[in-house]
């Protein structure tokens, strides 16, 4: 049976945030955390899944998945740059279309899923 709730260092780990980071979302309400009877945060796996934009209906075909959280978005004319950090240290930079950026709704902060599919990557919130 997968495991339903997870320690608040767990839950930084799956996200691919910083513990800090995830205590000030906490703090700011960006992420819904319960106390444990030691009174420590623990995250359910089904607000992990909601932050990392998990969906259970949108499926690709694509084996290399990295989750992570949008670091910087920068618009110039027709195209953008959307750059992500995977897991510390390791960060991801793809350039998309300003359409896509739009649409997607990308900022940062947000987490979301690059998809590497041959020599495309393609963006998911």
């Amino acid at each position: 049976m997968p495991k339903q709730l997870y320690t608040a260092s767990e839950a930084a780990s799956a996200l691919g945030i910083s513990l800090d980071t995830l205590r000030r979302w906490d703090k700011a309400g960006r992420i819904e955390v319960q106390r444990d009877a030691g009174n420590r945060r623990v995250v359910s796996a089904d607000e992990i899944d909601r932050v990392r934009g998990d969906r259970g209906g949108a499926h690709i075909s694509a084996r290399n998945r990295f989750r992570g959280i949008v670091t910087d978005v920068k618009v110039d004319g027709l195209m953008a740059q959307v750059e992500m950090v995977v897991s510390d240290p390791v960060r991801l930079v793809a350039v998309v279309t300003r359409d896509a950026v739009e649409e997607l709704g990308l900022k940062n902060g947000m987490a979301t899923t690059a998809i590497v599919k041959s020599t495309n990557v393609i963006i998911q919130s």
